[in-house]
């Protein structure tokens, strides 16, 4: 049986493959990743709450089910699930003081369908308050910190599921993204994070009416993160603004050799860090190496489009967080979350207007890119990979305000039928903290996207473990 750690770390697909030949047991690894949790989890503050003892009970009867010959697509494998998303009987905070004491009494689809595959939620994943910001800290659970270097962020607002995943205390996680709030932290981290395109994943109100937003997978191979997409995926009955279901992604993914792929290091209108244009860089060339032909190329888009993603959340997101709010005593409120609110309303005319410009960035990615005859766009995810873990925190860096623009990311929730994975391609040497590469494939065009991520993946020297200092 592989050491603790290595059960730690080891992808979901090697685990099942582990448990279905008696190598090794779901017990076994959920005991190496409590290991793990206890070691790691002072210094990371990935968790918001632990179910480690219901996780063991289950993790036996998954067990059992090996030896029975009845185990599910999941079986037996951990997942931490976003404080976002509900599961009944378990906290359920959204990193807000005002809900600390709440208690879920339903469970989100998506979390349905990973439990009735086998699934196991063994803890809950830090967020800032509401998922609203691109750093991980709330005044409910504090600093959420990046397992490569505690002074950066983990990003957000799926931080904690991807310093989890990092710091080897989670196998699985989920996350939702409606600014890159996958995407980021997965690139901060070091990580695959997959953003489906919209409906791909059935979600409940008010996000299931929200084009911008998506709930995906995070993991740490391509092939994991596949996974947990399928499983995730289909046609929700109460969400009629889900997908139909459709073909199950190949696990494992297959390469992208022959396949053609545009190059963009800055989107337009990005000024990214030297370091990070290289390593995107760097990045065409091992896809090259893999047999995929990769063509610089320009966009065109302008910064209109954070005008765009501003005005959008402003008018949706801004109604939701006040609404969820009400009266609440503002000393309660983070920082970011009393901005939010405090935003002047914007007008249905300047709101239709940011709409337009939308569909001009849809018209000059599909004349740049798909109608040249590309099957895929990469670009950096994140501008920067220096950007504190408690960024805008009222006692130790109060003068920093939440921002999205050193995030690469949102321009695809504005077009947010198209899927986009991001995939680790090197460390800064800046920080020490990874860098990502988004991959962005067609309308609904999943396997694409995975298949360039896994090119990546398989070709290029991976990252080492990060050595977390308690």
């Amino acid at each position: 049986m592989p050491e603790c750690d290595e059960l730690a770390y080891l992808p979901a697909v090697e685990a099942l493959r582990g448990f279905a030949a008696c190598e090794f047991s779901p017990v076994d690894v959920l005991d190496a990743l409590v290991a793990r949790a206890e070691r790691v989890e002072p210094a990371i503050n990935a968790f918001t709450a632990t179910f480690f003892d219901e996780a063991r009970a289950a993790a036996r009867r998954a067990a059992d089910a090996y030896a029975g010959g009845t185990a599910r697509p999941m079986e037996g494998l951990c997942v931490s699930v976003k404080d976002e998303m509900p599961v009944e009987g378990q906290p359920h905070t959204e990193g807000s003081l005002l809900f600390d004491r709440r208690i879920a009494s339903s469970t989100a689809p998506l979390v349905r369908r990973i439990l009735d595959a086998g699934g196991i939620v063994h803890a809950r994943t830090a967020t800032p308050e509401f998922s609203m910001a691109t750093v991980t800290w709330s005044l409910l659970h504090g600093v959420t910190r990046n397992p490569w270097n505690p002074r950066i962020t983990c990003g957000g607002s799926s931080g904690g599921a991807a310093a989890s995943l990092a710091a080897g205390t989670s196998t699985l996680a989920t996350g939702s993204d409606l600014a890159g709030s996958i995407r980021v932290p997965a690139a901060f981290c070091g990580v695959v994070g997959f953003k489906p395109p919209w409906g791909r994943v059935g979600d409940e109100w008010p996000w299931n009416r929200e084009p911008y937003t998506a709930s995906g997978p995070l993991a740490r191979t391509v092939d994991d993160a596949a996974l947990l997409l399928n499983v995730m995926s289909g046609a929700t009955p109460t969400d009629m603004f889900s997908l139909p279901d459709g073909d199950d992604l190949p696990v494992p993914v297959p390469d992208a050799r022959g396949l053609r792929v545009a190059l963009s290091t800055d989107l337009g209108y990005f000024s990214p860090d030297p370091e990070v244009i290289a390593s995107v860089e760097t990045a065409a060339a091992v896809l090259e190496d893999a047999g995929v032909s990769v063509e610089p190329v320009d966009l065109g888009w302008t910064d209109t489009a954070l005008l765009t993603a501003l005005v959008h959340y402003a008018v949706l997101s801004g109604e939701v967080v006040r609404e969820t709010v009400g009266e609440a005593d503002p000393d309660q409120l983070t920082p970011y979350i009393r901005d939010f609110i405090d935003t002047p309303r914007i007008s249905v005319r300047d709101w239709m207007s940011t709409w337009r410009y939308g569909d001009e960035m849809y018209a000059d990615l599909q004349r740049t890119v798909f109608d040249a005859g590309f099957d895929a766009l990469i670009c950096p995810s994140m501008a920067t990979a220096d950007i504190r873990a408690d960024r805008g925190h009222p006692e130790t860096d109060p003068s920093a305000t939440a921002s999205i623009d050193e995030c690469m990311t949102y321009p695809f929730n504005i077009l947010g039928r198209l899927p986009v994975a991001n995939v680790p391609v090197a460390l800064s040497g800046r920080t020490g903290a990874p860098l990502g590469m988004q991959v962005v494939a067609r309308v609904n065009d999943d396997l694409t996207a995975m298949r360039v991520a896994a090119s990546h993946q398989q070709r290029a020297e991976p990252l080492p473990r990060p050595t977390i200092s308690v």
